[in-house]
């Protein structure tokens, strides 16, 4: 999504709890370093989706299912641009509708184990100070194995265009009103508790997942052909840095008009996005599997 600078508005925290703000106190000789999540035993069975193309079915593709168990330990949610609005009215309705939904699944899998990074882009203004942007800011630096790039863009020798097309703005909304900055924070449907982390600095997230032996990811959130794609913390640029990485097909939404190519509904975009992705990205998943572990793998079984 193209980046607009406008006037901010600092909103109160919402769901952040004031007992977790801390300050330096004077004659303070550097900060005090912050608790992370506590790695604890249990592996999510992931059932993945994937898509292959058949040479003989002159460019069909086969869709390929399978399995893969990722310890909670060494697995990461990234939730992309789960904003609390946009210029595109209608695309902010179903991010609402999903954010219930989304917080859920990600209380779930929190109890499991699994570290949450929220990275509401271009809000760190309202999460300055606090545990869970000051945690992401203290991770080691880690040299990266290649540039994190501001914007991870579509290589055309090896990934074809979307459908929907990533490269135009495709609001479908009746009407378009201005297209300026709405967002100013996360939405306030998902709650940040914890050991959670707030980011949307690519460098900080590879630090953190470098320190914290964070080898799988998980991405869901907004826009499905916009920002979980190019962001320099999404889909490309992670895979780029050799992680694990799938995609939670039933917790995202595209950005795009049915009155643009290829004329289908909005729901069918979002799909082909999705299918675009299990092509020639990573495999996609359905976030219940997030939200348990394989029986017996968090620790002994108790006999009474």
């Amino acid at each position: 999504m193209t980046r607009l600078t406008v006037p901010i508005v600092l909103l109160a925290f919402g769901t952040l709890s004031a007992a977790f703000f801390t300050s330096a106190q004077p004659g303070d000789k550097k900060e005090a370093r912050l608790a992370n999540r506590p790695k604890v035993p249990g592996k999510l069975r992931l059932n993945l989706r994937e898509r292959r193309a058949e040479p003989e079915e002159n460019g069909q593709f086969k869709v390929i299912e399978g399995t893969v168990e990722w310890n909670v330990a060494e697995t990461a949610i990234i939730v992309c641009d789960m904003w609390d609005d946009h210029h595109c009215k209608i695309a902010a309705q179903r991010v609402g509708v999903m954010a219930p939904r989304m917080n859920q699944v990600l209380t779930a899998a929190r109890d499991r184990g699994v570290m949450i990074i929220f990275a509401p882009s271009e809000t760190m203004n309202i999460y300055a100070g606090t545990p869970y942007r000051t945690r992401m800011e203290q991770a080691k630096l880690a040299t990266p194995p290649v540039p994190i790039a501001k914007r991870c863009d579509r290589d055309p020798a090896g990934e074809p265009k979307t459908l929907p097309e990533d490269t135009k703005l495709d609001c479908d909304d009746c009407e378009l009103g201005p297209v300026v900055r709405r967002h100013t924070r996360q939405h306030p449907g998902l709650d940040i508790v914890g050991f959670d982390g707030i980011s949307d600095n690519g460098q900080e997230i590879y630090n953190f997942c470098v320190q914290e032996g964070i080898k799988n990811i998980v991405l869901m959130g907004v826009h499905t052909n916009y920002c979980i794609l190019a962001r320099p913390f999404g889909i490309r640029q992670m895979l780029k840095l050799g992680k694990n990485v799938v995609l939670a097909r039933d917790l995202t939404d595209a950005l795009y008009d049915p009155r643009q190519p290829p004329y289908v509904s909005h729901a069918r975009g979002t799909e082909m996005v999705v299918e675009h992705i299990e092509t020639y990205l990573c495999p996609s998943i359905l976030s219940a599997d997030l939200t348990r572990v394989v029986a017996g793998s968090d620790g002994a079984i108790s006999k009474n």
